[in-house]
């Protein structure tokens, strides 16, 4: 009897089982799987590159002056931080969670499939977060880097996190041109509509600053950053452009009206006198009524750094303009302006950029000649990318504004024409660039540091060259690790970071 029982209890929990089976397998909904396919989980990640990158560029936009508030003694324009809080930790974020484990799941998903123009796209993906993080931060979280059931987590140098980026973007070119590659990465792709070439030009974009930035090291090789440019982008048809849709907060351009971020940011003095004539020998640059708006009175100002607009007062004729070219407290342009358009594109990284890129290799390798060439090429690029007419286009470059022979040209020209091109979307590579030459003002004529009381007062008289890691995840959970780098101490974020030092 017992033996009876046991035969009818298997064949019942073997029934159940196979009715189980059989009632998932009906249940089971297409339109919403529980493993998401690569296609689905690019785009957003898409999108959190562009938030990290945009989120911090509105405080090492101070840094390097592109803008202020209209308000004195803000603590960024001081080469501060706000204490206890995540501004200035978006970049931190983005890398390890928002774009983050998401980058493994892409590569999970579509390595059996053979689809590996996404794997490739995922690590060029990677290979930029870890690049544009670890420029901000310094030392970062690499070799523990979303490891399970660990609360703990060890910091690594930024020496091995730049190999990182060099394996990764390697590794990213190689899968890019795989012959074996069951093509599927256009499903998804907003931003180059699934042409591996485009990526690949990226991933050699992501090596050439990660080469470039070494350029006070004896190991620096402008042949190699030439190489990684020349095989990068080659017109602003390849800029890594993310879009927005615009349509309401959620959707749209972290600079425009409709996200409300900009509300008493204005443009700062040395950005307008590079385009005022102030800078330039007099000359008026045709960019400056299509990046800026003029007060008043007609006349362009900027904010100089910690100092405010002070002529921030209704009824002044002096008061200077918000970003989107409306006055402090009026209601902004319906769609805001230029780059400032709800719908407005943000560049992660440009052909321009890459050019003066180059032009500073070539001047470093003592060839002036290709250096000019690529100068110019810059400077028309981001004229086009501006919307500047051919004809001012022209007449500028003929100007006194523009070196005009490869002897005339100096390091000075390059940087100050790259601080241009990169204004509101390279914010983050601006700092590095003004990083690596101290901030001199023999490269940056005119830049001056604050000083005094209008530093910040744990600076200790020095300027910023690191941001504080994020606050909710390693001031909150990760302080003893913090430590063993200084973390914790008031003037960590005035510690020179690696790629500075010789």
């Amino acid at each position: 009897m017992k033996k009876i029982l046991h035969i009818f209890l298997t064949l019942g929990v073997m029934t159940g089982l196979s009715s189980c089976e059989k009632y998932l397998d009906i249940n089971t909904d297409p339109s919403n799987p529980q493993v998401a396919e690569a296609s689905a989980i690019l785009p957003p990640v898409l999108a959190q590159m562009a938030r990290g990158h945009v989120f911090d560029s509105r405080f090492t936009g101070r840094y390097v002056q592109y803008w202020g508030l209209n308000s004195a003694l803000d603590s960024w324009e001081r080469h501060g931080y706000i204490s206890g809080s995540d501004n200035g930790g978006e970049m931190w974020r983005s890398h390890y969670w928002s774009v983050g484990k998401n980058i493994d799941l892409i590569i999970e998903d579509a390595t059996p499939k053979k689809q590996f123009d996404y794997v490739g796209a995922a690590k060029a993906i990677r290979a930029w977060t870890w690049q544009t993080s670890t420029d901000v931060y310094g030392e970062m979280i690499l070799k523990q880097a979303w490891e399970p059931n660990r609360y703990v987590f060890e910091y690594d140098s930024q020496e091995d996190i730049y190999k990182e980026v060099v394996r990764l973007a390697t590794e990213a070119i190689q899968d890019l041109s795989n012959t074996e590659t069951v093509a599927a990465l256009r499903r998804g792709d907003a931003v180059y509509n699934g042409d591996v070439t485009k990526w690949t030009k990226f991933a050699y974009a992501v090596l050439a600053r990660n080469a470039h930035n070494l350029t006070n090291k004896a190991s620096y090789n402008p042949d190699k950053v030439i190489e990684y440019v020349d095989k990068s982008f080659t017109s602003n048809a390849d800029n890594f452009s993310v879009s927005h849709a615009g349509s309401n907060s959620l959707d749209g351009n972290f600079y425009g009206p409709l996200r409300g971020n900009l509300t008493t940011t204005v443009p700062g003095a040395y950005t307008i006198g590079l385009l005022d004539g102030t800078t330039f020998a007099g000359v008026v640059d045709p960019r400056l009524p299509i990046m800026f708006a003029a007060s008043p009175d007609g006349v362009y100002r900027g904010v100089q750094a910690t100092f405010g607009d002070p002529n921030n007062a209704a009824g002044n004729v002096r008061r200077i303009p918000l970003l989107w070219g409306n006055l402090p407290g009026t209601t902004a342009p319906t769609a805001g302006r230029w780059i400032y358009r709800d719908n407005a594109p943000y560049q992660l990284a440009t052909y321009a950029e890459l050019q003066f890129i180059k032009a500073e290799a070539a001047l470093k390798k003592n060839n002036p000649t290709l250096a000019l060439e690529a100068y110019k090429k810059g400077i028309e690029a981001h004229m086009d990318f501006v919307g500047v007419a051919a004809a001012d286009k022209a007449k500028y470059m003929a100007s006194a504004a523009v070196a005009q022979t490869a002897g005339a040209l100096k390091l000075s020209d390059v940087m100050l024409q790259k601080y241009i091109a990169l204004y509101a979307i390279g914010a983050m590579e601006t700092w590095v660039d003004m990083r690596r030459h101290k901030y001199s003002s023999d490269v940056y004529t005119g830049f001056t540091l604050p000083t005094g009381t209008r530093l910040f007062p744990d600076n200790n008289g020095k300027p910023v060259y690191r941001m504080r890691p994020r606050y909710n995840s390693e001031y909150v959970w990760n302080r003893k690790s913090l430590d063993i780098i200084g973390g914790n101490n008031p003037d960590y974020h005035t510690y020179e970071i690696w790629f500075v030092k010789p």
